[in-house]
């Protein structure tokens, strides 16, 4: 593996969405604190036809509108590393003069390289890689990383994955999950083996179920296009939740180190049960009401931009195994969708009762008996992780012991007020930058998802699942309420 810090980062997709909101600002704050190479180069890329002066005047009004001003250290330094060339990926003809551009950028220094952020649609992946390899852009200093969506399927996904393979080599591919940036996610890994209380209990023995929530209040919100083809299952439970289900699950890796996490998630991957058809819901939402505001529903949305109702589904829950020694018999239940009545991401650790409560027939009054402890780790909109216990109400109780849940709550822009609240993208961008892969996703990861997720798909397909109607502004259809109690199980909510 070539070790080497990116003295050149190549952006495709520069006047995008992804860009304007996430990207330039990221690499901003990261500017100023100090954390960008001192000679890094930022090279956009995109069909937009801009000279570096017009790029560099739409990346600062992106910076104006998308990050605080007390987060924006000096711009002017900042947007001097930003040079701009016009591109159509699409053909060879312009990445001879893109080559130029990033020559002319660099290297700065002879331990240097390229680092390249590919934000394109999925259908331009191949020929951008062919383009990058007819300029000479894929040499062994040079690294590159996917941005989501990677195919629509195992088979798409491979082709995707193969084409990139043919010029960079794994240790060179950096697949980008940007939950994996998040602080709290993160704090998923040090909650587990950073605490010596909590692994002897991470197991079947102790933890009776997990549930995990991706919630948006959000509709299409300009995705038309794309969600329609992709639907809740393939943009949300295909990365984003398996990724968060594999952290919960993974074994204990050797060390802290790119091969070792990814080796134990992927494991976790490979052991999931294939679900069925019964252990599915989905859901399409109609009109109703988000934060108090009429918002119309999905066929709606659909036919102001054009296009026909169809049965994608913009809501799932699934009931998952983990079939291996430490999670045989617990089941993991996703749930993702939008339009629902608060945007929230959070996983919950159910433990079992306890086997025999000393408490009871102390003469204590009905509904002060023990509830089994959970943990809590929010991710969005509030990072916090609360543990909750049972404890016993003051006073002198004659009639017996009364007890009452109790939270234990560790709020992290609290705990480390001193510290910046960082987008998830800076963390990983930098990571990129010094090329660490430890939060990123590996191709063996990428399929493993797949795999499972065509998985269901087909199920849906050979018994003729369509999506259930739920009212905008609710936690999706009835069913998926059932899925649940059906195991004595409530949503957390």
């Amino acid at each position: 593996m070539t070790e080497f810090f990116a003295d050149r980062l190549l952006l495709f997709g520069a006047t995008g969405d992804l860009a304007r909101r996430k990207l330039l600002p990221s690499l901003c704050a990261l500017d100023a604190d100090g954390l960008l190479p001192e000679k890094l180069q930022i090279i956009g890329t995109a069909r937009s036809a801009l000279d570096d002066r017009e790029y560099r005047n739409m990346a600062r009004a992106a910076l104006e509108e998308f990050l605080p001003a007390e987060r924006r250290g000096s711009m002017a330094q900042f947007l001097n590393r930003l040079t701009y060339q016009q591109l159509d990926a699409s053909t060879l003809d312009g990445f001879d003069d893109l080559a130029a551009k990033v020559a002319a950028a660099g290297p700065q220094d002879d331990d240097g390289g390229l680092a390249i952020f590919l934000s394109t649609a999925p259908s331009l992946f191949g020929p951008t890689i062919a383009g990058l390899q007819h300029a000479g852009l894929t040499g062994d200093k040079v690294r590159m990383c996917l941005e989501k969506p990677l195919g629509t399927d195992l088979e798409s996904s491979a082709q995707i994955n193969d084409a990139v393979a043919a010029a960079f080599p794994e240790d060179r591919i950096f697949r980008i999950d940007h939950y994996l940036g998040k602080e709290t996610v993160q704090n998923l890994l040090a909650l587990r083996f950073a605490n010596i209380l909590f692994e002897p209990i991470w197991n079947a023995h102790i933890i009776e179920h997990v549930q995990i929530t991706v919630a948006e209040t959000v509709g299409l919100e300009g995705r038309v296009g794309f969600y329609d083809d992709a639907g809740a299952l393939r943009d949300m439970v295909q990365n984003h939740m398996l990724q968060l289900l594999a952290l919960v699950a993974m074994e204990p890796p050797t060390s802290f180190d790119a091969t070792a996490v990814r080796d134990e998630k992927v494991k976790v991957l490979r052991a999931l049960r294939p679900a069925l058809a019964s252990e599915t819901v989905t859901g399409q939402y109609r009109a109703g009401a988000v934060d108090g505001a009429a918002v119309p529903g999905y066929d709606e949305e659909l036919a102001e931009h054009g296009h026909d109702p169809s049965d994608t589904e913009t809501f799932t829950a699934i009931k998952a195994h983990v079939d291996n020694w430490r999670w045989r018999g617990v089941p993991f239940y996703l749930r993702t969708g939008k339009r629902l009545p608060e945007r929230v991401t959070e996983i919950l650790v159910q433990f079992r009762s306890v086997p025999h409560s000393i408490f009871e027939g102390s003469g204590a009054p009905s509904g002060t008996g023990l509830n089994a402890n959970q943990l809590l780790i929010g991710i969005q909109p509030e990072e916090d992780i609360t543990l909750s216990l049972m404890a016993k109400v003051p006073g002198l109780d004659e009639g017996g012991v009364r007890l009452r849940e109790v939270p234990l709550q560790i709020a992290m822009p609290d705990a480390f007020a001193e510290k910046q609240r960082r987008i998830a993208y800076e963390r990983l961008l930098l990571d990129l930058i010094k090329g660490d892969q430890t939060l990123f996703v590996r191709r063996d990861e990428v399929e493993a998802q797949w795999q499972w997720i065509d998985a269901i798909r087909k199920e849906w397909e050979a018994h003729n699942v369509t999506p259930k109607t739920y009212t905008a502004g609710t936690w999706g259809p009835s069913a998926a309420i059932a899925l649940t109690e059906r195991d004595g199980v409530t949503w957390h909510e």
